[in-house]
Parts: C-alpha cells; sequence; structure tokens
C-alpha cells in the first residue's frame, strides 16, 4: 500500500483549489495520506524562493490571473483577495495537528474547510471561534482547537524539516516514495503514478 506524504499549507490557495480530489485518487488506490502542514514561508527562504508579497510585480499580477482561471477551470468559488489574508495561519495547523493525533473525524475534509474558510468564507483562522468551527464541521471535538499546542508546534516545525530535507519547496506538494509532485495541477500525475501509468 502507497503512503502519500502531503505537505500542506494552511493559508496556500493553491492548497484550496486542490479540494478533496487528493483524498479520492488515494481512495481509489488504497493509499494512505500522511497530512503534513508546515510553515511554507519559512520554506520559501530556505528553498530559494520568495514569498508573494515580496515577488516581482509581473509574477504578483500572473499569479492573480492564474489563480482566477483555475478556480474558474475546476467550478470552484474563489476571493482573489480575502478579506484575512495574510494571517497567522499557525493556529489552524496546530489544531490540524490535534485532530489528526486524536482521530474521530475526516482529515482532509478538515483541511479543505480551513482553506475554504480562507479563500470563501472571508474567515480569520487565527481566530479560535473560527478553527473550532473548522473541527466540527468535519466531525472532532472543538476543543481539540485549545489542546495539544505545544505537540502541534514541534510537529509544525518537524514538517518543515522534512519538507526540506525530502526537497519540497511548494505546497500543496505530494511525496510517494522518491516521487516528488509539485502544486494541484499535477493531483492527475499522481494518480497516473499510482496506477503504474506514470
Amino acid at each position: 500500500m502507497a503512503q502519500i506524504d502531503y505537505y500542506f499549507a494552511t493559508l496556500s490557495p493553491y492548497c484550496y483549489l486542490a479540494g478533496e480530489r487528493l483524498e479520492a485518487v488515494a481512495a481509489k488506490h488504497g493509499a494512505t495520506i500522511n497530512y503534513k502542514p508546515f510553515d511554507i514561508v519559512t520554506a520559501f527562504g530556505r528553498t530559494g524562493g520568495t514569498p508573494p508579497k515580496d515577488r516581482h510585480i509581473s509574477r504578483i499580477e500572473y499569479r492573480a490571473q492564474a489563480l482566477t482561471r483555475e478556480a474558474k477551470k475546476l467550478g470552484m468559488t474563489f476571493n482573489l483577495k480575502p478579506a484575512h489574508w495574510p494571517t497567522n495561519g499557525a493556529p489552524a495547523a496546530y489544531a490540524f495537528i490535534a485532530a489528526q493525533n486524536a482521530g474521530g473525524g475526516d482529515l482532509g475534509k478538515l483541511a479543505h474547510v480551513i482553506m475554504r474558510n480562507v479563500w470563501v468564507d472571508e474567515k480569520d483562522i487565527a481566530d479560535d471561534d473560527v478553527v473550532r468551527a473548522c473541527l466540527i464541521e468535519a466531525g472532532f471535538d472543538p476543543a481539540l482547537a485549545d489542546s495539544g499546542l505545544l505537540v502541534g508546534a514541534e510537529t509544525y516545525a518537524k514538517n518543515l524539516e522534512d519538507a526540506v530535507e525530502v526537497g519540497v519547496f511548494g505546497a500543496p506538494f505530494y511525496v510517494v516514495g522518491d516521487q516528488r509532485f509539485w502544486g494541484q495541477d499535477k493531483i492527475e500525475d499522481l494518480d497516473a503514478y499510482l496506477a503504474g501509468d506514470l
């Protein structure tokens, strides 16, 4: 059985646009998903990338066009300039890690709900009440937003180190063994690879 290490950032518009397609591909192939939320901005600095706000205007403009086109192509609601972006994505990541450790709900749904709150619902995922609502919607105990913060912080930091070590430099990033797939538009390639066609 294959394991997919899924490196994602709670604030990433591209992770939002991935929706729950990864979960569908994993179910199709009987693969497991190891969710690894990480600090993408720090990863940029360590792997030669540049945070969106610091990019050249031509890259900023292209990103805006590409995101809008991709959302339309996928039939997904998307707000290019949400009210609470950027914000601190760590609290939501810590709650996700607590939910991962506790079990009892749907992690794929939780990841998507957190990002939908940013890119559609105009919510601030640094707000504890917003995080609790996300946990409830995905079938988890909302008290997880207030527990395991130290473990969450340690795991979040370790996920960053793991990401850099295996060659992750963006999000979403899917790793199966030594094969790496960067971007929500590579889920189809991941599907083909798991099927033995790539």
